[in-house]
């Protein structure tokens, strides 16, 4: 059986996509299944993923769907319940792995544990430049001399550069002694802990709260140990303008999640009768 499965969350970005899984060739740790949960890119997503699965050698199967509007969280159960493994990593479709990502994320989980990381946000320029030259992740990581450099650059330059600095040593990294929480693009955690909160909610409806917060809040409820990969499992986030979060989200995470005070959401991996979607 696959030690893991890494999800991917996707809509339209082919081009990061297959930045992704060139890195995904380069893994320390190569004991995995790619899911690119697509949330209705179009019908040409799935042959694309297929060519790069026979590209780069990786075991990757697209799940997909038609959904007028955000269907990000009803993708991302499709893919929950698709996977073969017991252990759940989740990254987004602009988000690039260091080659130390999935070993980083694999090398500290445990029982009732969620697996916090955050990313680097790549300048445009940078952004630009590693989609033409390939070399910029030479070896499976961006050095840290271009990152700082990137911070310089204009328009639009990188920042949270210090997130792209490799530490191995646990004791290190906890030195750092910042708060942990829970980023929608850089998680991980056992399928039966996602499957006791009953998965994503999909009755979030844009983005923003949804896939984090909400999660954050219902896995704290359910007595989660929340831990930090920081600087262990490194994340680059492609650039793109700021996505605009949506305002009926928070209404439903104030009104439902947080008043209710229950952890198992009533449209998740399993609906209010019992069924799964």
């Amino acid at each position: 059986m696959t030690k893991a499965t890494l999800i991917i969350s996707v809509f339209r970005k082919k081009e990061e996509l297959e930045l992704i899984f060139r890195t995904l060739k380069q893994q320390t740790f190569r004991e995995f299944e790619v899911i690119v949960a697509d949330d209705d890119s179009g019908n040409d997503m799935p042959a694309h993923v297929e060519e790069l699965k026979n590209r780069y050698g990786l075991e990757a199967r697209t799940v997909t769907h038609s959904f007028s509007g955000f269907g990000k969280n009803i993708i991302l159960n499709k893919a929950i319940r698709e996977s073969r493994s017991d252990y759940l990593v989740f990254i987004d479709g602009d988000c690039i792995p260091h080659r130390r990502f999935m070993e980083g994320h694999l090398r500290e989980h445990g029982a009732n544990t969620v697996l916090c990381g955050r990313r680097v946000m790549l300048g445009e320029k940078l952004s630009v430049r590693l989609k033409e030259d390939p070399t910029v992740m030479g070896g499976g990581s961006i050095s840290y001399f271009r990152l700082m450099g990137d911070v310089f650059s204009k328009p639009n330059p990188g920042y949270h550069i210090e997130e792209g600095i490799y530490i191995g040593s646990r004791l290190l990294r906890r030195m750092r002694g910042t708060e942990i929480t829970l980023s929608g693009c850089n998680f991980s955690l056992d399928k039966r802990l996602m499957e006791k909160i009953n998965g994503f909610d999909e009755d979030y409806t844009g983005p923003g709260i949804g896939e984090d917060s909400d999660l954050e809040f219902r896995l704290r409820l359910a007595g989660a140990e929340l831990r930090s990969v920081r600087n262990l499992a490194v994340l680059y986030h492609i650039y793109h303008p700021l996505t605009t979060e949506n305002n009926s989200n928070w209404e439903h995470f104030h009104e439902v999640a947080q008043k209710t005070g229950t952890y198992f959401c009533k449209n998740g991996l399993i609906k209010t009768n019992g069924q799964t979607a």
